[in-house]
């Protein structure tokens, strides 16, 4: 297993380096600063951020220093695909050179004003964003859920100046099962109990339907009260949860008949990833505010947006919304150039024809684990069904038919997916682009040509209904309950809320 493994010479980074003293007295001042320096090993890592370190995140036990295109390293050595992609923030590839040569020009020369000035670069991605989607006017964030927090206070001011809605009185509808970060807003919309729970009191304002439910949500919009429908067009984190076809198209319907903004959160689905610009081009509809971030970044630093016409984004005036760093010149240099390679190495196009290859292939494995395949382009999710007792393991063949759609022969994080009925779900990224025949008959996967779109492959268990004294869980928001129900409806559309990565091992 050693020989898969690809060693690399590379420079020590400082940041990884631990000085060891000499036993010996040294002759001079100078020789007396020397140090032997080797690198820190993978637990020593773990351990220094475990100490130092907030706990809000449980890592996978690999320490990663450097990465370029589809592949990152270990501080072994070891090479491996990137099963992640950050959610989509290294669509383009890791350290793309378009990318870093942007960063890095801007960076030399203005990387921060305020927006208490003008500067010569805002105006320049402002002008390039919404003429390449189509809306009056962008306002610049940095983190996706800032975009989220930006778009539900647009769609508040709108409701008081625009339609009228009384004050404090406008609501937002979400769909179940969402995920748009972890501010007090994002939580306060949240079904994930670990998202929630113990940070109460919560927003006011937030109500849900079930998502992919039109006759649920013609109901609640027909409340005057409502000021904006939030949707992801794929539900990411709760699965790769795709609504039916048409079910965009009506929410359109709905939410012009009832006067009310559809508010497309495209922070995980957008540029590319489904094989579209926005994933609400498979239906050819236009929301009326769009939410970017992530892939807007091209991974190396952060950038959101939020998009609207005049009509919405001028509700807000001067000094009622804003950040120190959104919109500083780096980030719209850096913008400007992930949607450039976006548009210019054709990601959307590669990631409809690789997500087509891999569906085809993900459908051969045995239907008595993998139940169900689904997602769009680049973004996929299989079913895994919940095995009881011993873990059960993919058999050889199984593995050789995921190994191949790899096309490659490096160490890889899931080339095994073992799952037990404690373990309730895995997201692992592949990248893909075009590959000859020759290369795939190899087992190999080289580049070819360009940066590749990430594919976020989400294994999810089916869920078991366990009887229990209560199921709904009660909410206080704004001084009345309301009940959310966290059980399962189908195990096909409505998956736990609360997971667990599956064991990932390398066979």
């Amino acid at each position: 297993m050693k020989g898969m493994f690809l060693q690399l010479s590379r420079a020590i980074p400082p940041a990884l380096r631990c000085g060891i003293h000499s036993g010996t007295r040294p002759v001079s001042t100078a020789a007396s600063k020397k140090r032997v320096e080797r690198l820190l090993t993978s637990e020593e890592i773990y351990a220094r951020e475990g100490k130092h370190g907030a706990h809000n995140y449980h890592p996978l036990p690999v320490a990663l220093e450097r990465g370029e295109g589809i592949y990152v390293w270990d501080v072994g050595g070891n090479r491996y695909f990137d099963f992640l992609s950050a959610y989509s923030a290294v669509n383009q590839g890791h350290c793309h050179p378009k990318i870093i040569a942007a960063l890095t020009s801007q960076a030399s020369k203005l990387t921060l004003t305020s927006r208490a000035f003008y500067n010569d670069v805002l105006g320049a991605y402002a002008e390039y964003i919404t003429n390449m989607f189509g809306y009056d006017k962008v306002l610049p964030m940095n983190t996706g859920v800032e975009g989220g927090e930006t778009a539900c206070k647009l769609a508040r001011k709108w409701a008081y100046n625009v339609k009228g809605i009384p004050k404090n009185k406008a609501k937002i509808i979400f769909a179940e099962g969402n995920f748009w970060g972890r501010t007090m807003a994002a939580i306060s919309s949240s079904t994930d109990p670990s998202s929630y729970e113990g940070f109460g009191p919560y927003m006011p304002g937030f109500e849900l339907v079930p998502f992919n439910d039109i006759p649920a949500l013609e109901k609640a919009l027909q409340d005057q009260n409502v000021a904006a429908f939030m949707v992801e067009p794929i539900q990411g984190e709760a699965g790769v949860v795709v609504p039916d076809q048409g079910y965009l198209t009506k929410v359109r319907e709905l939410c012009t008949k009832y006067n009310v903004l559809w508010i497309a959160d495209e922070v995980q689905t957008g540029l590319a990833r489904t094989g579209r610009r926005l994933a609400v081009d498979h239906e050819d509809v236009r929301p009326d505010v769009v939410i970017l971030g992530k892939a807007l970044s091209g991974g190396v630093y952060p950038v959101s947006a939020v998009l609207c016409d005049d009509e919405i984004m001028l509700t807000i005036k001067p000094g009622e919304h804003g950040s120190t760093f959104g919109g500083n010149p780096v980030a719209c240099r850096v913008a400007i150039a992930a949607l450039e390679v976006m548009e210019e190495e054709k990601l959307a196009d590669n990631a409809q024809r690789m997500g087509e290859k891999l569906r085809a292939q993900l459908n051969k494995l045995p239907k008595d684990i993998v139940t169900t395949v689904r997602g769009k382009g680049l973004l996929n999710a299989v079913v895994i069904k919940e095995t009881k007792g011993q873990p059960k393991k993919l058999g050889a063949n199984s593995v050789k038919t995921m190994h191949k759609l790899m096309f490659h022969k490096d160490l890889a994080l899931a080339c095994r997916v073992t799952t037990t009925a404690a373990h309730k779900a895995s997201l692992f990224t592949v990248f893909g682009t075009e590959v000859s025949e020759e290369e795939e008959a190899a087992g190999r996967r080289r580049r070819s040509g360009g940066r590749d779109v990430g594919l976020s492959l989400h294994c999810w268990m089916e869920r078991r209904k366990k009887k229990k004294k209560n199921d709904q869980e009660k909410w206080d928001h704004n001084g009345s309950h309301r009940n959310l129900s966290l059980r399962p409806q189908n195990t096909e559309r409505s998956f736990c809320m609360s997971y667990k990565r599956i064991q990932t091992e390398l066979i």
